[in-house]
């Protein structure tokens, strides 16, 4: 397994180059980026379909630079500054444990507070140039997809909230005994949660906007599903725990498989599960004692098939809330296929055993069936008010 980006660009290319990037984190930030143009995409092609439109917004040009802007900027800076410098003449304590160093209190003043005056000073500049003797009220056309930069960004920090929080309520006994540890943990992400989370910020910030919660659905679903197969290729390559129960005897008719996708050991696996690995010194040298069903890697190549299928069928489907549906329905589903040899936290209620995920699950392909169902009762009945 590859915890860092350091081990996957040995393992490919034979060269050490001490990158301390989380595998996990760097797979997340890839699918936010690979998503982004399906969603720029999707919101173009909706556009032109006339199912979106543009909205105009109306700003005060040639104004200064305002004192809240000058602070905000400023304290941007100084912490730009305060870690970065230190992270400049200490990289090998940043590297040993990237986490601690970025969440610390650890950070170079001086450099923070050179960084917030640049910054302000910046700021200033920008704002005085642009200056005019009476500052005039201007309307400008936006269009949906000229929205991305700051939805990626704001739906990257809500999905994280979103996918921590769900993490914790999963695994409330270890966050009770070990809140801070539980809190700041490079580990414990639920992926519900940050989609969730993630969805709302979406349907939020673009139903301000004018466009209907109905199609905003459609739109993000193929993306979503692209997504989470992308951070479930990281899940496997990292061994970050998400991993199936001791996998049983290969089927004859499965004997084509390579072994290792039937059952695996996350040798050098993020977490440090298992058994010592023999002849192995430093850090991750753990592997589980015996094999287990890698479930990361059957949900990526699902998911991303299931992506796949979307995407192609997307132009082909005009009735508003379809595609939503459908997403719906397969990633529930596929979620409540792979729980049944996925390891996750249990629980019980009314002699009922089951999963977090499960629910979930079940909500969703509940969910989806029933909206379905709606959208044909609604379209007979339009069909037979016509006919009248």
């Amino acid at each position: 397994m590859f915890p860092t980006l350091t081990d996957l660009i040995q393992y490919i290319f034979h060269l050490h180059l001490l990158i301390p990037i989380q595998t996990f984190g760097f797979f997340v930030a890839l699918s936010f980026f690979i998503t982004y143009f399906v969603f720029v995409a999707e919101l173009k092609r909706k556009e032109a379909d006339g199912q979106i439109s543009a909205y105009t917004v109306s700003e005060q040009v040639g104004t200064p630079a305002s004192i809240p802007e000058l602070i905000v900027n400023g304290l941007l800076g100084f912490l730009f500054g305060f870690k970065i410098i230190d992270l400049a003449f200490n990289y090998k304590i940043f590297a040993a444990d990237p986490g601690a160093f970025i969440f610390s209190m650890r950070g170079n003043l001086g450099g923070g507070l050179v960084c917030g005056l640049i910054f302000m000073i910046w700021i200033y500049i920008d704002r005085k140039r642009d200056q005019l003797p009476k500052p005039v009220v201007k309307t400008k056309v936006v269009h949906p997809y000229q929205l991305m930069v700051y939805l990626a960004f704001v739906l990257g920090i809500s999905g994280v909230i979103g996918s921590k929080l769900f993490s914790i309520l999963e695994n409330f006994q270890d966050f009770i005994y070990h809140p801070i540890d539980t809190i700041f943990s490079r580990n414990g992400f639920n992926y519900y949660g940050g989609l969730i989370f993630g969805s709302l910020a979406w349907l939020y910030i673009c139903h301000k906007k004018g466009m209907k919660l109905i199609h905003l659905a459609d739109i993000g679903s193929p993306g979503m599903m692209l997504a989470y197969g992308i951070g479930r290729i990281g899940c496997y390559l990292s061994g970050d725990g998400d991993w199936g129960v001791i996998s049983s005897v290969k089927p004859v008719w499965l004997s084509w498989l390579p072994d290792w996708i039937w059952s695996f050991k996350f040798p050098h696996n993020a977490i440090d599960a298992g058994e010592l690995i023999p002849g192995c010194f430093g850090e991750h040298c753990r592997q589980l004692p015996r094999g287990v069903y890698p479930t990361s890697l059957y949900e990526a190549v699902m998911c991303i098939a299931l992506f796949g299928f979307m995407w192609g069928i997307r132009k082909y489907i005009r009735t508003p809330g379809l595609m939503f549906c459908l997403f719906l329905i397969l990633n529930g589903a596929e979620r409540l296929l792979i729980e049944t040899i996925r390891v996750n936290e249990r629980h019980r209620f009314l002699g009922i055993i089951f999963t977090q995920a499960e629910i979930i699950g079940f909500i969703l392909v509940a969910g989806g069936v029933s909206g379905i169902l709606f959208i044909i009762f609604k379209q007979r009945t339009s069909i037979k008010y016509k006919l009248k």
